[in-house]
């Protein structure tokens, strides 16, 4: 049996989320449809991580287990002419039987987008979370930087995750803005649910004056999701990257290019 990796994007606002659900539409369902067309047999779709409804992602990885005999080359242009216009196959690899797109992951990048100003852009609604006043963006900064780190995350832990442990390492936590937009970047080893939405949501409040950078100390110690701030909504957030290979932690974020495709736009952090 062949063991292949697929890298893939999607915009999430149609779907239920990636993982296959009763009578909904989601990401892994119409990849398990267009895979056994292409390869005519059933498989198992691994994913390496479950976005929720409407998060998007520019790198997800799923791997599967195959006896079809179709060149890995020819998988990408194959599955996308069975696949809907809002998921795109753009990689395709062979690995190692023991590669697992979720276990095998050493970390994992999500970048979020805030559009600011009085109007929204309808370019912009689909990925993006409009807010119509300004925001200090120092003390966001301020505030991420408290954050980093091995900590427990239980305050930034949604109700309804699974995780038991909550002791997570956010490596990085990087806040940018250019041009009315400000986008922030999250780096960790792994994520509990909903919890960049939820550092998004504090940074937010911070930004608004409604809670300091050093606040988060004890937002932390409090263990208790009503001591942060809200949860931003889905459509401003993207699985940008998954790292398979260990690789050494940037204590400060210079140099981070926070690229938006969609948008045309480049944010240099």
């Amino acid at each position: 049996m062949r063991n292949i990796k697929l890298t893939l994007a999607y915009d999430g606002t149609d779907f239920a989320g990636f993982q296959v659900q009763p009578k909904a539409r989601t990401v892994q369902g119409e990849l398990s449809a267009a895979l056994s067309k292409v390869l005519g047999e059933e498989v198992k779709v691994i994913g390496a991580g479950r976005t929720d409804a409407g998060v998007h992602a520019r790198a997800q990885v799923v791997n599967f287990h195959t006896a079809a005999r179709i060149p890995v080359e020819r998988l990408p242009a194959a599955l996308n002419s069975c696949l809907p216009p809002d998921v795109s196959v753009w990689r395709a690899e062979e690995v190692p039987a023991d590669f697992h797109a979720r276990y095998s992951a050493k970390s994992k990048v999500y970048r979020y987008l805030i559009a600011l100003g009085p109007y929204p852009s309808p370019f912009l609604r689909r990925f993006s979370w409009h807010l119509p006043f300004s925001l200090d963006v120092e003390a966001m900064r301020a505030a991420a930087a408290e954050l980093t780190g091995e900590r427990d995350f239980t305050s930034f832990c949604a109700a309804g995750g699974a995780a038991k442990n909550h002791v997570r390492t956010l490596k990085r936590l990087a806040v940018a803005e250019e041009g009315g937009l400000i986008a922030v970047e999250a780096a960790a080893d792994g994520f509990l649910y909903k919890m960049v939405r939820n550092l998004v949501g504090t940074l937010v409040e911070v930004g608004r004056g409604a809670l300091r950078p050093e606040d988060m100390g004890r937002i932390l110690a409090a263990r208790d999701r009503k001591a942060a701030g809200p949860t931003a909504p889905p459509q401003g957030l993207i699985l940008w990257q998954i790292d398979y290979e260990q690789s050494p932690v940037k204590e400060t974020p210079g140099g981070v290019a926070l690229t938006v495709p969609w948008a045309c736009v480049k944010i240099t952090l």
